[in-house]
């Protein structure tokens, strides 16, 4: 693929983490598609409640599914048990980032959760 000439016309924003293999690999799609993303990088800057409540409804999913449960903090608190409030998850969310599933990427063609990573181009530019 020919590399494009990055851009800012297409806005796109990455809730990403480095070190996170998926999360690196959506960020490199999304440069290869000629955009150059916002970068949120959420552990340093948590998104707020609001924003994650946003962003479940942007993409059609509960606040539940936001959640990593491989992540200390899950155990630590027991959020498997499902007295847990929407508001409450998205609380403990805010608290320790490290539980927010990614990455998250918002553009104008649509909010996704990029699990497998390949997802990212259903909203890519065309």
């Amino acid at each position: 693929m020919t590399a494009r000439t990055p851009t800012t016309d297409y806005p796109m924003t990455i809730y990403h983490k480095p070190n996170c293999s998926t999360s690196r690999n959506v960020l490199g799609l999304i440069r290869e598609s000629g955009v150059e993303p916002t970068i949120v990088l959420y552990l340093e800057t948590p998104p707020s409640k609001k924003k994650l409540r946003d962003l479940t409804k942007a993409m059609g999913i509960e606040a539940r599914d936001l959640l990593r449960t491989k992540e200390a903090p899950y155990e630590e608190l027991k959020l498997a048990d499902q007295k847990w409030t929407d508001d409450q998850l998205f609380d403990a969310i805010v608290e320790h980032p490290i539980l927010l599933q990614r990455p998250i990427v918002v553009s104008p063609r649509g909010t996704l959760m990029c699990r497998p990573w390949e997802r990212v181009r259903e909203i890519l530019p065309v």
